[in-house]
């Protein structure tokens, strides 16, 4: 292909709540990355440091490439993504989706969805983000013999999403540190039950079911101490009406849940109120997971 390639692909949250790994949904916030051939690679759009060959748009690309048994083609990169980077709302799935799929378009034989999804998988190391992010909507992923399974499921547009994203950044590496090695076995019982409701209650918009079943025992109650606000932000949320507060990913972006668009408005305003200085965006589901457009 000689033409140009835009890909865009929404925001997304893991886990919400007791879905830790497998679940994740797609946020109407959508990053754009644009693709050029060039004599050599430039990369626009982000900051300084993240402009060099170790781009994670660029090396995922050059991962697919050579997954796929192609020679890399040079690449003008232009990014605009507003997704916070500070971590839990999928700017890293949405980089890594990028690259992928500039691989396919230019190197191989053309946009594959499941194919992008099993190499982004792969690179990920987990399904939470990039499922929903490839595919819109709420997704739910299940490791089988012969590989992972993508599940979308029916989500209700009752919801809005308050995400909130505090300036610091918790690594992924240390979130997994903070997490037990074992759990005893009333506990992942316990879990199984509210995860099977919780997809019910996102399918039919039923936000007092969705309040009962989003307590998580698996990893919040560890990875919440390492987000000095998330204490406060929660019992505002609570307070202010929202059905459900999470930890988006292993933070520190964090999501409130709310019935309707009032409900989400009245929220985000009391955490304004409390608390000024943090990213925060009532965020409606994103259905249609990534976008590819080809002009010649």
């Amino acid at each position: 292909m000689t033409g140009r390639l835009r890909v865009t692909v929404p925001a997304t949250s893991a886990n919400l709540g007791v879905g830790f790994d497998c679940l994740g949904i797609a946020l109407d916030l959508r990053a754009s990355f644009l693709f050029e051939p060039a004599a050599e690679l430039a990369i626009d759009g982000c900051a300084e440091e993240f402009r060099g060959s170790d781009n994670l748009v660029w090396t995922s690309y050059l991962d697919m490439c050579g997954k796929i048994g192609a020679a890399p083609r040079q690449l003008h990169i232009t990014i605009d993504s507003p997704i916070p980077l500070t971590g839990g709302l999928g700017s890293s799935s949405a980089c890594v989706i990028a690259g992928i799929i500039a691989a396919q378009v230019f190197c191989g034989n053309g946009f594959s969805r499941p194919e992008a999804l099993a190499e982004a998988i792969a690179l990920e190391g987990h399904p939470d983000n990039v499922a929903p992010a490839l595919l819109g909507g709420l997704a739910s992923s299940c490791v089988t013999d012969e590989g992972i399974i993508a599940i979308p499921h029916a989500i209700s547009s009752v919801f809005h999403y308050v995400a909130i994203a505090p300036s610091y950044t918790v690594r992924t590496s240390e979130a997994r540190k903070a997490l037990p090695s074992e759990y005893p076995l009333t506990t992942v019982v316990t879990q199984m039950g509210r995860y099977a409701t919780l997809i019910n209650a996102l399918e039919t918009g039923n936000a007092k079911l969705l309040g009962t079943a989003c307590h998580d025992l698996i990893h919040e109650p560890y990875r919440a101490k390492l987000i000095p606000d998330h204490e406060a932000l929660k019992s505002i949320s609570l307070e202010s009406g929202a059905a459900a507060f999470t930890i988006s990913g292993s933070g520190s972006a964090m999501l409130a849940i709310c019935e309707g668009r009032d409900c989400a408005e009245h929220v985000a305003e009391s955490i304004r109120a409390a608390m000024p200085d943090l990213w925060i965006h009532i965020l409606p589901v994103d259905t249609r997971g990534t976008i590819v457009e080809v002009t010649r």
